[in-house]
C-alpha cells in the first residue's frame, strides 16, 4: 500500500511539474521547467512593463508585434485597462558581454519577465514565448512557468528569397520576414536582380524596371522545357504542366513581372528592421545580367543584339548574359550601387558574381583588348579584375561586399565576405584567407529542391530532404580553431524557378527552414534529430494554427 502511494505521489508531482511539454524551436540553450500550479494566464488583460533602458521606441515595436500576433492568431486584444497582476515586463541591462543577445525569460504564476542587454536579445524572448502558447485558439492562454537562458551559436543566420525568377509582392514578402523572425534569423538576402526580371527602381535608370522588370513568358517544367509530361501533385494542382514530349523549349506564353519602388522598398527595410533583421540586397554582376542587357544592350559584349529578359532557366553557358567591361559598363554599376546603397542601411552588399561563363569575354575584341590594357591574363583574372573594381567603389561608401565562392576566382577581393555555395570548397579557401564565410553548400542549403524523392509539388530536380538539413554542420572539420571563427554562420537559399506564389514559398521552406534556425542557433552539441521530431510536432500544429502550408506528409514521419 505504501509503495502505491509513493507511486501516486511521485506520478502526481511528475504530472504536476511536466503537464506541459517545452517544444521550442530553434532549441534554447538552457530550459528549468516550474510547477503546474505556477503557470501564467494570459489574457486581454495584461500590462505591459519597460524598464528606462529599454528605448521606447524599441519597446513600442516590440510591444506592437507581440499584441499583433496574440490579435492575428488568437483574437487576443491589447486592454486599455490591463490587470496589474499580470504583467509582461520587458527589461534591457547587461548581464554578461560574451553573448550579447543573450535573453533570459522567466515566466512565474503572474509575471512574465524578458531580460536581455540587448533590443535584439528581447524580441528573441518573445518569439520564444510565443512557442511557449498553446496551438489552439482560446481567449484565455494557459502558459507554463517556466525559466530559459538562451543566445545564439553563429552571429549570420540568414534565408534568401529569389524574387527575380517569380515576382512577389509587398505583402509575401514581408510575411515571409515575419517567419524569418519567428525562427530568430537575423538576415534577409534578398535576390533583386537576374537574367528573368529587374525587381528594384533605379530613378537613373527607367527602363529597367520599364524593360527588364518584364518577360513574355516562362518555361514550362524542368529544363529543357518538355513540361512535366502530365505529373500530378497533390499538393499543387497547379504545377501540372503537359507539354508534348519531343518540345525542345516550351514557355507558357504568359507576360510576368513586377518591380519594388523605392518606396516600398524602405517600408520592407523598416519592416524587417522591427523584427531585428537587416536586409540584404543583391544586384547581380558580371553575369546574370540578361534584364539589364534587354534595357540597355550597350552594355553587353554584342551591343547590336536584341536582348530579350530570360524566359528559361539554366542558360549559363547558352545564352549570353554578362556585361561588357567598360567604363561605361562601371560607371552605370555604380550609378546603380549608389542609389541601392541610399536606400539600405545593411553594411553589406551582395554583388552575386557567379556562374559568369568566360566564352563570351573570350570572343569579344573588346573585352579582349580590355584584358590587353590591364595586362590581365585570361579571364578568370578579368572577373577578379572586375569584382575589385566593384569593392573599391563600395568600400569606399563605407560598405562591405558579399559574393558566391566564384569570387575567389583570380584572386580574392581584399575585404569581401565569401557565400560558398558550390559545396564548402570556396568557403574553407577564404576561411583559411582570413575571410568572413557564410556557409550555403547547395546540397545542404538549397530549399528549391525537392524535399521527397517522389515530392507532391514541381520542384528543382535535386533531393534535399529535412533530416540532411538538419545534420549540416556549418563549421568544417578541415578548418583549424582559428580559422573556424571566420565562418560567420550559414544560410538557407529558395530559389523560385518552381516557385510561383505565397503558399509554394511555405511549402518549399517549411519545416526545412526549422532545421536551418536550430543549426544555426543552438548549441552544436545538443543536436538530437528524434527530438528535433518531437518538438516538430508542436510545431506543425502551430502553422495550422497560422494557416501556413507545408506537407502532410511530414505528419506521418516524426515520432
Amino acid at each position: 500500500m505504501k509503495k502505491f502511494i509513493f507511486c501516486f505521489l511521485l506520478f502526481s508531482l511528475s504530472f504536476s511539474l511536466f503537464a506541459q511539454e517545452i517544444n521550442i524551436i530553434p532549441k534554447p540553450v538552457s530550459i528549468t521547467k516550474g510547477l503546474k500550479s505556477e503557470e501564467f494566464t494570459l489574457d486581454n488583460n495584461l500590462l505591459l512593463i519597460t524598464n528606462s533602458t529599454f528605448q521606447e521606441q524599441a519597446s513600442n515595436a516590440v510591444a506592437k508585434y507581440f499584441y499583433d500576433y496574440l490579435s492575428k492568431t488568437y483574437n487576443i486584444q491589447r486592454s486599455k485597462n490591463p490587470d496589474t497582476k499580470k504583467r509582461l515586463i520587458l527589461i534591457r541591462e547587461s548581464f554578461g558581454e560574451e553573448h550579447p543577445n543573450a535573453y533570459i525569460l522567466d515566466i512565474k504564476k503572474d509575471e512574465i519577465r524578458i531580460t536581455s542587454s540587448s533590443d535584439a536579445g528581447i524580441f528573441y524572448g518573445i518569439q520564444t514565448l510565443i512557442q511557449l502558447l498553446p496551438t489552439e485558439k482560446a481567449t484565455s492562454l494557459k502558459i507554463p512557468a517556466v525559466t530559459i537562458t538562451d543566445y545564439p551559436r553563429f552571429e549570420y543566420r540568414g534565408m534568401h528569397l529569389d524574387v527575380s525568377r517569380h515576382f512577389f509582392d509587398v505583402a509575401t514578402v514581408k510575411e515571409y520576414i515575419d517567419y524569418l523572425a519567428l525562427h530568430k534569423m537575423n538576415y534577409f538576402h534578398w535576390h533583386l536582380t537576374d537574367d528573368h526580371g529587374w525587381r528594384i527602381e533605379i530613378k537613373k535608370y527607367p527602363k529597367l524596371t520599364e524593360v527588364g522588370a518584364w518577360r513574355n513568358g516562362s518555361i514550362i517544367g524542368l529544363w529543357p522545357g518538355k513540361g512535366n509530361e502530365g505529373i500530378k501533385y497533390e499538393v499543387f494542382p497547379t504545377d501540372i504542366k503537359i507539354t508534348p514530349k519531343d518540345a525542345v523549349i516550351k514557355t507558357d506564353g504568359i507576360k510576368h513581372g513586377g518591380y519594388y519602388t523605392q518606396a516600398e522598398i524602405k517600408d520592407v527595410i523598416d519592416y524587417a528592421a522591427k523584427r531585428y533583421i537587416t536586409i540584404i540586397p543583391e544586384i547581380e554582376m558580371p553575369a546574370h545580367s540578361m534584364a539589364v542587357l534587354a534595357a540597355y544592350p550597350e552594355l553587353g559584349t554584342e551591343p547590336n543584339k536584341k536582348y530579350e529578359v530570360a524566359q528559361t532557366w539554366g542558360m549559363m553557358n547558352k545564352y549570353n548574359n554578362v556585361f561588357q567591361p567598360t567604363e561605361k559598363t562601371f560607371k552605370f554599376l555604380e550609378d546603380v550601387l549608389t542609389e541601392v546603397m541610399a536606400l539600405f542601411p545593411s553594411q553589406y552588399i551582395h554583388i552575386g558574381g557567379d556562374e559568369g561563363s568566360k566564352v563570351w569575354w573570350k570572343q569579344s575584341p573588346v573585352t579582349q583588348q580590355i584584358m590587353k590594357a590591364n595586362n590581365l591574363k585570361d579571364e578568370s583574372a578579368l572577373q577578379s579584375y572586375f569584382i575589385h573594381r566593384i569593392e573599391k567603389f563600395v568600400n569606399s561608401k563605407g560598405k562591405t561586399i558579399i559574393g558566391w565562392d566564384e569570387i575567389l576566382d583570380g584572386g580574392l577581393a581584399p575585404n569581401a565576405i565569401v557565400m560558398s555555395w558550390r559545396g564548402e570548397k570556396g568557403g574553407i579557401a577564404a576561411a583559411k584567407q582570413n575571410h568572413k564565410v557564410i556557409m550555403t553548400p547547395e546540397n545542404m542549403m538549397y530549399f528549391n529542391h525537392k524535399q521527397f524523392l517522389q515530392d507532391d509539388s514541381l520542384a528543382a530536380n535535386k533531393y534535399l530532404p529535412l533530416e540532411t538539413v538538419y545534420n549540416y554542420e556549418p563549421v568544417p572539420t578541415e578548418l583549424s580553431v582559428e580559422q573556424a571563427k571566420y565562418v560567420w554562420g550559414g544560410q538557407g537559399n529558395l530559389w523560385s524557378e518552381y516557385v510561383a506564389n505565397p503558399k509554394k514559398i511555405e511549402y518549399q521552406i517549411f519545416p526545412r527552414l526549422d532545421a536551418l534556425s536550430e543549426i544555426l542557433w543552438s548549441p552544436k552539441q545538443g543536436k538530437n534529430y528524434p527530438d528535433f521530431l518531437r518538438r516538430l510536432k508542436t510545431q506543425f500544429k502551430r502553422y495550422d494554427l497560422m494557416g501556413i502550408t507545408y506537407s502532410r506528409r511530414y505528419l506521418n514521419t516524426t515520432p
